[in-house]
């Protein structure tokens, strides 16, 4: 059985690529890429159920709009959680 040793080094490599792919996926000039997203959308975007999602906008990390009964989410707003910045 082979073990591979996983550093702090190696777990911040991926992240910074992982941010680096979401952030192409997310460019405004892509014509794919809206200001507002819904709640799925975030969902599916950030990998997360929706309990993770109720439970950002209950702690007030991620900041919502409601218009009726759906709520959109500013693709700003979610680059900056994702960059860490969010508070």
């Amino acid at each position: 059985m082979n073990l591979e040793v996983i550093t702090k080094e190696d777990l911040k490599e991926f992240k910074n690529e992982m941010l680096s792919e979401i952030r192409q996926l997310m460019q405004p000039g892509q014509g794919q890429s809206k200001q507002w997203l819904k709640s799925v959308e975030v969902r599916k975007l950030l990998k997360i159920s929706p309990g993770t999602l109720q439970n950002l906008r209950i702690n007030g990390t991620l900041r919502f709009t409601r218009i009726g009964s759906l709520l959109y989410y500013k693709q700003e707003d979610i680059n900056k959680l994702l960059e860490g910045g969010l508070q």
